[in-house]
Protein backbone atom coordinates (compact mmCIF):
# COMPACT_ATOMS: atom_id res chain seq x y z
CA UNK A 1 0.00 0.00 0.00
CA UNK A 2 2.98 2.28 0.63
CA UNK A 3 3.75 2.58 -3.08
CA UNK A 4 0.16 3.66 -3.73
CA UNK A 5 0.43 6.65 -1.44
CA UNK A 6 1.57 9.22 -4.03
CA UNK A 7 -1.27 8.26 -6.38
CA UNK A 8 -3.82 8.27 -3.58
CA UNK A 9 -2.73 11.66 -2.27
CA UNK A 10 -2.97 13.27 -5.71
CA UNK A 11 -6.37 11.79 -6.53
CA UNK A 12 -7.86 12.77 -3.18
CA UNK A 13 -6.49 16.31 -3.56
CA UNK A 14 -8.02 16.68 -7.02
CA UNK A 15 -11.31 15.12 -5.95
CA UNK A 16 -11.60 17.37 -2.93
CA UNK A 17 -11.65 20.48 -5.12
CA UNK A 18 -14.81 19.37 -6.88
CA UNK A 19 -16.50 17.63 -3.99
CA UNK A 20 -18.68 19.41 -1.47
CA UNK A 21 -18.01 18.75 2.22
CA UNK A 22 -20.96 16.36 2.41
CA UNK A 23 -19.50 14.35 -0.45
CA UNK A 24 -15.91 14.18 0.83
CA UNK A 25 -16.23 10.71 2.33
CA UNK A 26 -17.61 9.33 -0.91
CA UNK A 27 -14.81 11.02 -2.89
CA UNK A 28 -12.19 9.44 -0.63
CA UNK A 29 -13.79 6.00 -1.00
CA UNK A 30 -13.78 6.38 -4.78
CA UNK A 31 -10.13 7.44 -4.70
CA UNK A 32 -9.08 4.43 -2.64
CA UNK A 33 -11.03 2.11 -4.94
CA UNK A 34 -9.27 3.62 -7.95
CA UNK A 35 -5.86 3.25 -6.29
CA UNK A 36 -6.38 -0.41 -5.46
CA UNK A 37 -7.56 -1.19 -8.99
CA UNK A 38 -4.66 0.74 -10.52
CA UNK A 39 -2.08 -0.91 -8.25
CA UNK A 40 -3.18 -4.36 -9.36
CA UNK A 41 -2.32 -3.48 -12.95
CA UNK A 42 1.05 -1.82 -12.24
CA UNK A 43 4.41 -3.51 -12.76
CA UNK A 44 7.15 -3.39 -10.14
CA UNK A 45 9.04 -0.83 -12.24
CA UNK A 46 5.98 1.41 -12.36
CA UNK A 47 5.58 1.20 -8.59
CA UNK A 48 9.25 2.04 -8.03
CA UNK A 49 9.02 5.00 -10.40
CA UNK A 50 6.17 6.48 -8.37
CA UNK A 51 8.69 6.97 -5.55
CA UNK A 52 10.89 9.30 -7.62
CA UNK A 53 10.35 13.04 -8.09
CA UNK A 54 12.54 14.78 -10.68
CA UNK A 55 12.70 18.52 -11.44
CA UNK A 56 12.88 21.25 -14.06
CA UNK A 57 13.29 25.02 -14.32
CA UNK A 58 10.35 27.27 -15.21
CA UNK A 59 11.63 28.83 -18.42
CA UNK A 60 10.43 28.36 -21.99
CA UNK A 61 10.79 24.75 -23.07
CA UNK A 62 9.68 23.81 -26.58
CA UNK A 63 7.98 20.44 -27.01
CA UNK A 64 10.64 19.43 -29.55
CA UNK A 65 13.55 20.63 -27.41
CA UNK A 66 16.24 18.40 -25.93
CA UNK A 67 15.25 19.55 -22.45
CA UNK A 68 11.63 18.45 -22.81
CA UNK A 69 12.68 15.22 -24.52
CA UNK A 70 14.79 14.40 -21.46
CA UNK A 71 11.83 14.97 -19.13
CA UNK A 72 9.50 12.94 -21.34
CA UNK A 73 12.03 10.12 -21.44
CA UNK A 74 12.07 10.03 -17.64
CA UNK A 75 8.28 9.79 -17.58
CA UNK A 76 8.26 6.89 -20.04
CA UNK A 77 11.35 5.00 -18.85
CA UNK A 78 11.19 5.55 -15.10
CA UNK A 79 7.42 6.09 -14.62
CA UNK A 80 8.14 9.09 -12.39
CA UNK A 81 5.69 10.00 -9.66
CA UNK A 82 6.05 13.74 -10.19
CA UNK A 83 8.21 16.79 -10.88
CA UNK A 84 9.54 19.54 -8.66
CA UNK A 85 9.20 23.06 -10.07
CA UNK A 86 12.23 25.31 -9.70
CA UNK A 87 12.59 28.94 -10.76
CA UNK A 88 14.09 30.07 -14.04
CA UNK A 89 16.77 32.59 -14.97
CA UNK A 90 15.53 35.88 -13.53
CA UNK A 91 17.57 36.89 -10.50
CA UNK A 92 15.71 37.34 -7.22
CA UNK A 93 16.74 38.46 -3.72
CA UNK A 94 18.76 35.73 -1.96
CA UNK A 95 16.74 33.11 -0.11
CA UNK A 96 19.60 31.65 1.90
CA UNK A 97 21.85 33.61 4.21
CA UNK A 98 24.83 31.59 3.02
CA UNK A 99 26.10 33.63 0.08
CA UNK A 100 28.23 30.75 -1.22
CA UNK A 101 25.23 28.55 -2.02
CA UNK A 102 24.09 30.23 -5.21
CA UNK A 103 21.79 32.80 -6.77
CA UNK A 104 18.04 32.43 -6.39
CA UNK A 105 16.08 32.74 -9.64
CA UNK A 106 12.46 33.24 -10.65
CA UNK A 107 10.68 31.42 -13.44
CA UNK A 108 7.61 32.09 -15.56
CA UNK A 109 4.28 30.75 -14.19
CA UNK A 110 2.89 30.22 -17.69
CA UNK A 111 5.91 28.17 -18.73
CA UNK A 112 5.70 26.14 -15.52
CA UNK A 113 2.03 25.42 -16.19
CA UNK A 114 2.68 24.61 -19.85
CA UNK A 115 5.45 22.13 -19.05
CA UNK A 116 3.47 20.46 -16.27
CA UNK A 117 0.38 20.14 -18.47
CA UNK A 118 2.40 18.52 -21.25
CA UNK A 119 4.05 16.11 -18.83
CA UNK A 120 0.67 15.20 -17.30
CA UNK A 121 -0.66 14.50 -20.78
CA UNK A 122 2.03 11.93 -21.59
CA UNK A 123 2.12 10.24 -18.18
CA UNK A 124 0.15 7.03 -17.78
CA UNK A 125 -0.48 7.91 -14.12
CA UNK A 126 -1.29 11.32 -12.58
CA UNK A 127 1.84 13.25 -11.63
CA UNK A 128 2.10 14.58 -8.06
CA UNK A 129 4.05 17.80 -8.59
CA UNK A 130 5.84 19.84 -5.94
CA UNK A 131 7.40 23.24 -5.31
CA UNK A 132 9.10 25.26 -2.57
CA UNK A 133 6.52 28.03 -2.36
CA UNK A 134 7.59 28.93 1.18
CA UNK A 135 6.61 32.59 0.91
CA UNK A 136 3.99 32.14 -1.77
CA UNK A 137 4.19 31.09 -5.41
CA UNK A 138 6.19 34.29 -5.91
CA UNK A 139 9.01 32.58 -4.05
CA UNK A 140 9.80 30.81 -7.34
CA UNK A 141 7.59 32.37 -10.05
CA UNK A 142 7.59 36.02 -11.10
CA UNK A 143 4.25 37.80 -11.05
CA UNK A 144 2.82 35.46 -8.43
CA UNK A 145 2.04 36.54 -4.87
CA UNK A 146 5.07 36.82 -2.60
CA UNK A 147 4.63 37.12 1.16
CA UNK A 148 7.18 38.13 3.82
CA UNK A 149 9.39 35.45 5.37
CA UNK A 150 7.89 33.36 8.15
CA UNK A 151 9.67 35.35 10.84
CA UNK A 152 7.51 38.36 9.92
CA UNK A 153 4.40 36.25 10.51
CA UNK A 154 5.94 35.16 13.78
CA UNK A 155 6.39 38.79 14.81
CA UNK A 156 2.74 39.49 13.98
CA UNK A 157 1.62 36.34 15.79
CA UNK A 158 -1.69 36.31 13.91
CA UNK A 159 -3.05 32.91 12.90
CA UNK A 160 -5.49 34.51 10.45
CA UNK A 161 -2.59 36.00 8.48
CA UNK A 162 -0.79 32.66 8.37
CA UNK A 163 -3.99 30.96 7.23
CA UNK A 164 -4.57 33.47 4.42
CA UNK A 165 -0.97 33.19 3.24
CA UNK A 166 -1.44 29.44 3.00
CA UNK A 167 -4.81 29.70 1.27
CA UNK A 168 -3.62 32.13 -1.41
CA UNK A 169 -0.46 30.09 -1.98
CA UNK A 170 -2.53 26.92 -2.35
CA UNK A 171 -4.77 28.49 -4.98
CA UNK A 172 -1.86 29.85 -7.03
CA UNK A 173 0.08 26.59 -6.76
CA UNK A 174 -2.84 24.60 -8.15
CA UNK A 175 -3.27 27.16 -10.94
CA UNK A 176 0.12 26.18 -12.38
CA UNK A 177 -0.28 22.44 -11.75
CA UNK A 178 1.53 22.05 -8.42
CA UNK A 179 -0.34 19.92 -5.88
CA UNK A 180 2.24 19.71 -3.07
CA UNK A 181 3.82 22.72 -1.41
CA UNK A 182 6.98 22.08 0.60
CA UNK A 183 5.83 24.38 3.38
CA UNK A 184 5.46 25.37 6.14
CA UNK A 185 8.96 25.46 7.58
CA UNK A 186 8.46 24.34 11.20
CA UNK A 187 12.10 24.53 12.30
CA UNK A 188 12.58 26.46 15.54
CA UNK A 189 15.08 29.30 15.08
CA UNK A 190 17.15 28.61 18.19
CA UNK A 191 20.62 29.17 16.72
CA UNK A 192 21.43 32.75 15.61
CA UNK A 193 24.31 31.44 13.48
CA UNK A 194 22.05 29.25 11.36
CA UNK A 195 22.95 30.07 7.73
CA UNK A 196 20.01 28.36 6.03
CA UNK A 197 16.86 28.54 8.22
CA UNK A 198 16.90 31.83 10.17
CA UNK A 199 14.12 34.09 8.80
CA UNK A 200 12.47 31.08 7.15
CA UNK A 201 11.39 30.08 10.67
CA UNK A 202 8.39 31.54 12.50
CA UNK A 203 10.65 32.13 15.50
CA UNK A 204 12.36 30.70 18.56
CA UNK A 205 9.24 29.72 20.52
CA UNK A 206 8.16 26.13 19.69
CA UNK A 207 4.55 26.85 20.68
CA UNK A 208 4.36 29.90 18.40
CA UNK A 209 5.94 27.99 15.51
CA UNK A 210 3.48 25.14 15.94
CA UNK A 211 0.47 27.45 16.20
CA UNK A 212 1.26 29.49 13.06
CA UNK A 213 2.38 26.44 11.08
CA UNK A 214 -0.91 24.71 11.89
CA UNK A 215 -2.86 27.73 10.66
CA UNK A 216 -0.80 27.76 7.46
CA UNK A 217 -1.46 24.04 6.93
CA UNK A 218 -5.21 24.60 7.18
CA UNK A 219 -5.00 27.57 4.83
CA UNK A 220 -2.95 25.72 2.24
CA UNK A 221 -5.45 22.87 2.26
CA UNK A 222 -8.34 25.33 1.96
CA UNK A 223 -6.62 26.56 -1.20
CA UNK A 224 -6.56 23.02 -2.59
CA UNK A 225 -2.93 22.07 -1.97
CA UNK A 226 -1.15 19.50 0.16
CA UNK A 227 0.95 20.83 3.05
CA UNK A 228 4.44 19.58 3.96
CA UNK A 229 6.11 20.09 7.34
CA UNK A 230 9.87 20.55 7.09
CA UNK A 231 12.69 19.84 7.93
CA UNK A 232 12.20 16.82 10.20
CA UNK A 233 13.25 16.40 12.97
CA UNK A 234 14.30 20.06 13.15
CA UNK A 235 16.97 22.07 11.28
CA UNK A 236 16.90 25.17 13.49
CA UNK A 237 19.84 24.49 15.79
CA UNK A 238 22.54 24.16 13.12
CA UNK A 239 25.42 26.36 12.00
CA UNK A 240 26.08 24.37 8.81
CA UNK A 241 24.02 24.60 5.61
CA UNK A 242 22.95 21.07 4.63
CA UNK A 243 23.19 22.11 0.98
CA UNK A 244 26.94 22.34 1.56
CA UNK A 245 27.66 19.75 4.27
CA UNK A 246 26.19 17.52 6.97
CA UNK A 247 25.13 19.51 10.06
CA UNK A 248 25.27 17.77 13.45
CA UNK A 249 22.82 18.60 16.23
CA UNK A 250 24.22 17.29 19.51
CA UNK A 251 21.25 18.25 21.69
CA UNK A 252 20.05 15.64 24.21
CA UNK A 253 16.79 13.82 23.58
CA UNK A 254 15.05 15.95 26.21
CA UNK A 255 15.81 19.13 24.26
CA UNK A 256 14.70 17.58 20.98
CA UNK A 257 11.42 16.51 22.59
CA UNK A 258 10.76 19.93 24.11
CA UNK A 259 12.02 22.21 21.32
CA UNK A 260 12.35 20.56 17.90
CA UNK A 261 9.46 18.08 17.82
CA UNK A 262 6.50 20.07 19.25
CA UNK A 263 5.90 22.07 16.03
CA UNK A 264 5.83 18.82 14.06
CA UNK A 265 3.37 17.33 16.52
CA UNK A 266 1.17 20.41 16.16
CA UNK A 267 1.33 20.33 12.36
CA UNK A 268 0.51 16.64 12.25
CA UNK A 269 -2.44 17.22 14.58
CA UNK A 270 -3.60 19.98 12.21
CA UNK A 271 -3.73 17.42 9.40
CA UNK A 272 -0.50 18.04 7.46
CA UNK A 273 -0.37 15.80 4.39
CA UNK A 274 3.40 15.30 4.17
CA UNK A 275 6.68 15.68 6.04
CA UNK A 276 10.11 16.38 4.54
CA UNK A 277 13.12 14.80 6.22
CA UNK A 278 16.36 16.75 6.73
CA UNK A 279 19.97 15.98 5.86
CA UNK A 280 21.18 16.45 9.43
CA UNK A 281 22.91 14.13 11.86
CA UNK A 282 21.23 13.82 15.26
CA UNK A 283 23.10 11.35 17.52
CA UNK A 284 20.48 11.49 20.29
CA UNK A 285 17.99 9.87 17.90
CA UNK A 286 20.41 7.70 15.91
CA UNK A 287 24.02 7.29 17.16
CA UNK A 288 25.23 5.79 13.85
CA UNK A 289 28.06 8.09 12.63
CA UNK A 290 27.63 10.02 9.37
CA UNK A 291 23.97 9.10 9.03
CA UNK A 292 21.69 11.90 7.83
CA UNK A 293 18.17 11.79 9.22
CA UNK A 294 16.96 11.18 5.68
CA UNK A 295 18.69 7.80 5.67
CA UNK A 296 17.94 6.82 9.27
CA UNK A 297 15.30 4.16 9.93
CA UNK A 298 15.30 4.83 13.70
CA UNK A 299 14.38 8.46 13.00
CA UNK A 300 12.11 8.23 9.93
CA UNK A 301 10.47 4.88 10.61
CA UNK A 302 10.85 5.09 14.37
CA UNK A 303 10.36 8.64 15.62
CA UNK A 304 8.23 10.03 12.78
CA UNK A 305 6.08 7.03 11.90
CA UNK A 306 5.79 5.25 15.24
CA UNK A 307 6.31 7.84 17.99
CA UNK A 308 4.58 10.76 16.29
CA UNK A 309 2.11 8.49 14.52
CA UNK A 310 2.42 10.24 11.16
CA UNK A 311 0.59 8.38 8.40
CA UNK A 312 1.03 10.73 5.43
CA UNK A 313 3.65 11.06 2.72
CA UNK A 314 7.32 11.36 3.66
CA UNK A 315 9.60 13.18 1.20
CA UNK A 316 13.36 13.35 1.37
CA UNK A 317 14.93 16.75 1.04
CA UNK A 318 16.74 17.18 -2.27
CA UNK A 319 19.10 14.25 -2.72
CA UNK A 320 21.48 16.50 -4.63
CA UNK A 321 22.54 18.30 -1.45
CA UNK A 322 26.03 17.79 -0.04
CA UNK A 323 24.59 16.51 3.24
CA UNK A 324 23.98 13.27 1.31
CA UNK A 325 26.16 13.38 -1.82
CA UNK A 326 29.37 13.74 0.22
CA UNK A 327 28.62 10.37 1.82
CA UNK A 328 26.80 8.21 -0.74
CA UNK A 329 26.38 7.78 -4.47
CA UNK A 330 22.88 8.47 -5.87
CA UNK A 331 21.80 4.84 -6.19
CA UNK A 332 22.85 3.81 -2.70
CA UNK A 333 21.43 7.00 -1.20
CA UNK A 334 18.02 6.35 -2.79
CA UNK A 335 17.91 2.77 -1.52
CA UNK A 336 18.90 3.85 1.99
CA UNK A 337 16.25 6.58 1.95
CA UNK A 338 13.50 4.12 1.05
CA UNK A 339 14.70 1.59 3.62
CA UNK A 340 14.64 4.36 6.23
CA UNK A 341 10.95 4.90 5.52
CA UNK A 342 10.75 7.75 3.01
CA UNK A 343 8.00 7.45 0.39
CA UNK A 344 9.36 9.86 -2.22
CA UNK A 345 13.00 10.39 -3.22
CA UNK A 346 13.29 14.02 -4.27
CA UNK A 347 15.56 15.41 -6.97
CA UNK A 348 18.20 12.70 -7.17
CA UNK A 349 21.29 13.86 -9.08
CA UNK A 350 20.97 10.64 -11.10
CA UNK A 351 17.41 9.37 -11.59
CA UNK A 352 18.65 6.36 -13.56
CA UNK A 353 20.83 5.23 -10.66
CA UNK A 354 18.08 5.95 -8.14
CA UNK A 355 15.60 3.92 -10.20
Amino acid sequence: MKLAAPILALFVAVASLAAQKSKSIRAQDEAETWVRATMKKMSLDEKVGQMLCSSFGSDFMATDSAQFDALAREVHEYHLGGFHVFGGTEAAPPVLLNATYGTVTLGDPFEAASTLNRLQAISALPLLNTADFETGAGFRLRGATAFPRNMAFGAAGDEKLAFEAGRITGIEARAVGVQVNFAPVVDVNNNPRNPVINTRSYGEDPALVGRLASAYVRGLQAGGSLATLKHFPGHGDTDVDSHLGLPIIRDPRETIDSVELPPFRAGIAAGADAVMTAHIEMPALDPTPNTPTTLSEPIVGGVLRKELGFGGLIYTDSMGMAGVTALYKPGEAAVRAVKAGNDIVLHSPDDAAAF
